[in-house]
């Protein structure tokens, strides 16, 4: 069952509609702020089809990424009492809340970078932000600078590792793809 590489072959077909532009900052957006899927799985078919645009769609990406991540502080700061707390109580996440809590507290600013550069859920982070009323600018600094760290380093492995990049990552994507499945329940059962 080729579940990862049907799903990239489909990507590839979207990166190369004439809105494929546009569903990648729809994806970003959506991505910082409530949906699972990370636009680099979008980003990086679009950059190895089109490498001459490998900086625009890095820079369209990271653009909507902030502006999602925006959105998901703004969802924290007004939402969180009324409708998010009472929600995360109710499904068992206190404790997550308490300790990403502390992760504010003890690092900061850096949470939010380390959360928009790397594969951690960054949503959470800017929901969480938004819910501790962290100073708005430096998130908003913090969130640019690592998620375009994140996604312009993406596009300059597509644009520079070209074809055999692709190859590459066709002959692994299965590999992957259950191994992120893997990582995803791994995380889930530890932090229940």
């Amino acid at each position: 069952m080729k579940i990862f590489t049907t799903l990239y072959e489909l990507t590839l077909q979207w990166s190369k509609h004439r809105h494929a532009e546009k569903y990648l900052a729809g994806l970003s957006c959506a991505e910082s702020t409530f949906f699972p899927i990370p636009p680099d799985v979008m980003l990086a078919p679009m950059v190895l089809s089109q490498t001459d645009k490998a900086w625009r769609l890095a820079l369209i990406t990271t653009v909507a990424s902030v502006v999602g991540g925006v959105f998901g502080y703004l969802l924290g700061y007004f939402a969180f009492e009324s409708w998010l707390s009472p929600l995360i109580v109710d499904l068992g996440y206190a404790q997550k809340l308490a300790l990403a809590e502390s992760w504010f507290a003890q690092y900061g600013v850096w949470v939010v970078f380390i959360a928009g550069f790397s594969p951690i859920p960054y949503k959470i982070f800017t929901v969480s932000a938004g819910a501790l009323s962290m100073a708005f600018f430096p998130f908003l600094i913090a969130s640019a600078v690592g998620r375009g760290l994140r996604f312009y380093l993406v596009a300059a492995f597509m644009k520079y590792g070209g074809p055999p990049m692709e190859a590459k990552l066709k002959d692994y994507i299965e590999y992957l793809g259950w191994a992120v499945v893997v990582l995803g329940i791994v995380a889930y059962l530890l932090m229940r």
